[in-house]
């Protein structure tokens, strides 16, 4: 690829002429600087068609550079050199989305061949491949006419603060559209707060929601604000909220009247200026005519509401969907798979009950788990055959039943599914992720991304815990946005 324009930043003036020289006598236009903030501003300007960056520099660290550029362009390739040549860097270069590490004193024939082979080499499929077109691309992937629908009814939404209401399965990624309206919404510089109904016990709903003042009730030691105090000038997402009990549906419904609440044990009215995204897997309308759902409150949420189809409806976007976690995957460090048309063939025809975040977690086990480079049907059918017998499982939990319990009796279901034969093998490592992922994730939130909180809380070191945060994948969400 001759005539590239490629981005050197390195603090040695000496290093910087000899690559330029090197470069340039191959054709490429070379752009050199002795700082991160330079970089880093002509990436965000578009410029360069590929980056070599060392990773000490007098402004800032090299490889925290990585992530930000490969969020800002994911296309971009990184190549990474360090006098540090300990494995640690190399590592840490890699994790972050570098295209190759270099250590220095470095073999100038190597690094041309290196940088040639990253302005030559196919790139992974963009996950942005499958979105609408447009500057700004929305998190949701398909082409389907059903996708289509739901882009034209977010674009048209973006510029306004009315309410919404989406409907939609779990799994879906109600959550994403949610986002969406806020990130490229008019309330995009405020905060995005999510609460989930199903999640918060009944009798603490409207403290969450309102907050509560000291003293309120037994254990209400200091003054705590509430979800709609924390999303102030920005957007609310209540989750589920089918399950929201009738009393805190009567208070909701005074705020969306008024425009003001008063916390839990207090007595001043607080205005309010949030916007309104909710959604449910339920139907509100029949639980309206049982009783469960508060009529007006229903016509005053579903201003605009958004059906989000489920995926064995939009089958057509299946091969999208896999590439781009397939993509996803491969940019945080797993190999890059791709999967035959036979075993793509199987999955287009799978029922997908646990909608796109199943496919989703389909596609990292595969990513993670097997060695060969293209998956097939077969893989593909025993897969499914265990998220099957792990689903039958869940649907005749007892009640109160103990994780002991609950796990052994998963267990047992699990091998009896295999009849004479056998799981996979890795299966202790398996087993221990699908704990650990969601004990790590649920104590980040609860500790509000707080590592050092969430670390003490486990019981582990804070290394320990970011390795395992990386390998996992787990999303950390630090605050309140």
């Amino acid at each position: 690829m001759a005539g590239a324009t490629i981005l050197v930043a390195d603090d040695d003036r000496a290093i910087r002429t000899v690559l330029s020289q090197a470069l340039g006598r191959l054709g490429h236009d070379v752009r050199t600087t002795g700082n991160a903030a330079t970089l880093w501003r002509w990436v965000e300007e578009g410029e360069g068609d590929l980056v070599i960056t060392d990773v000490v520099m007098p402004d800032e660290n090299g490889l925290d550079l990585v992530p930000r550029i490969k969020k800002l362009r994911p296309e971009l390739r990184i190549i990474v050199m360090s006098a540090q040549n300990t494995l640690l860097t190399a590592v840490k270069a890699t994790e972050r989305g570098a295209f190759e590490y270099l250590p220095k004193p470095f073999d100038l024939r190597e690094l041309v061949a290196t940088v040639e082979r990253a302005l030559t080499q196919p790139k992974p499929p963009a996950a942005t491949d499958d979105l609408p077109d447009g500057d700004e691309q929305l998190p949701l992937i398909g082409r389907s006419p059903a996708m289509q629908e739901i882009y034209r009814v977010l674009a048209r939404l973006m510029g306004t603060d009315l309410t919404v209401m989406i409907f939609g399965e779990s799994g879906t990624g109600k959550e994403l559209v949610a986002r969406a309206l806020h990130d490229f919404g008019k309330r995009r510089a405020g905060p995005f707060v999510a609460i989930n109904m199903a999640a918060i016990p009944r009798e603490l709903i409207e403290s969450e929601l309102f907050g509560h003042e000291k003293g309120a009730f037994t254990g209400a030691t200091t003054r705590s604000a509430g979800r709609f105090e924390q999303a102030q000038g920005g957007t609310l997402f209540l989750d589920e909220i089918g399950d929201m009990p009738i009393e805190a549906q009567t208070r909701l419904l005074r705020v969306l009247q008024e425009g003001e609440y008063t916390a839990v044990g207090g007595r001043t009215p607080i205005r309010t200026d949030v916007r309104i995204v909710a959604a449910t897997h339920r139907d509100l309308r029949q639980m309206i005519r049982q009783g469960l759902f508060r009529e007006d409150l229903f016509y005053r949420l579903n201003v605009v509401p958004i059906r989000l189809p489920p995926l064995r409806e939009r089958t057509e976007d299946v091969p999208a969907l896999v590439r781009h976690f397939l993509a996803q995957v491969a940019r945080q460090g797993l190999p890059l798979k791709t999967i035959d048309q036979q075993a793509m063939d199987r999955l287009k025809a799978y029922r997908w009950p646990g909608n796109v975040r199943e496919l989703e977690n389909l596609v990292r086990r595969l990513a993670a788990l097997y060695a060969q480079e293209t998956i097939g049907v077969d893989v593909v059918e025993q897969e499914l055959a265990e998220v099957q017998a792990a689903g039958t499982v869940v649907a005749d939990a007892p009640t109160g039943e103990g994780l002991g319990a609950a796990a052994e009796r998963h267990l047992k279901e699990y091998f009896s599914a295999h009849g004479e034969a056998l799981p996979a093998a890795g299966l202790y490592d398996r087993v221990l992720r699908e704990i650990e992922r969601p004990l790590i994730s649920l104590t980040l939130t609860a500790t509000r991304g707080n590592q050092i909180r969430a670390a003490q809380l486990l019981g582990l070191n804070r290394n320990t815990l970011r390795k395992k945060i990386r390998e996992l994948d787990i999303q950390v969400v630090r605050g309140v946005r």
